[in-house]
């Protein structure tokens, strides 16, 4: 960050998980075009070519940082009736929600070259919610995403 924008001063502290790194000034959006006023709903999220290079050689931590800020990993659960009876079935999920269509893009596309399937899931007649269900992708996600902090 000093780097790029060496003034003002930028900051650190350790945090339980990461480490949290500031830096204040009106500029960051000419090097982060995304960033600016409005919802970002509303505005495109577009990725410039420098910044889906980092996304082309590190999907991984793209995914991450997405799930960390958007989604969650928790334990879903279904009833099927065997042999008459009914019982309930638990499996881990992967949510992500995001009101951006061109977010929920970028999340879905950097899955696809994961080889992670996903599918959309309509709440209320709104699609902004993405499953990752399979217990293969699943699995490769809990081996490259981690625990939430």
């Amino acid at each position: 960050m000093r780097r790029v924008m060496p003034l003002p001063r930028t900051g650190r502290r350790h945090r339980n998980g990461c480490v949290e790194v500031k830096s204040y000034t009106k500029h960051w959006t000419c090097v982060f075009p995304q960033h600016g006023p409005g919802k970002k709903h509303e505005r495109p999220i577009v990725l410039a070519s420098w910044q889906q290079e980092i996304v082309d050689a590190h999907p991984w931590d793209f995914v991450r940082g997405l799930i960390h800020s958007d989604g969650c990993r928790n334990m879903n659960w279904t009833t099927r009736m065997v042999g008459g009876v009914r019982k309930r079935y638990e499996y881990p999920r992967y949510w992500f929600t995001n009101v951006s269509d061109d977010i929920r893009q970028l999340y879905t596309d950097t899955l696809d070259k994961l080889g992670i399937e996903w599918k959309h899931c309509t709440r209320a007649g709104k699609h902004y919610n993405i499953s990752v269900a399979r217990r293969a992708s699943v699995a490769l996600m809990d081996a490259h995403v981690g625990p939430k902090y």
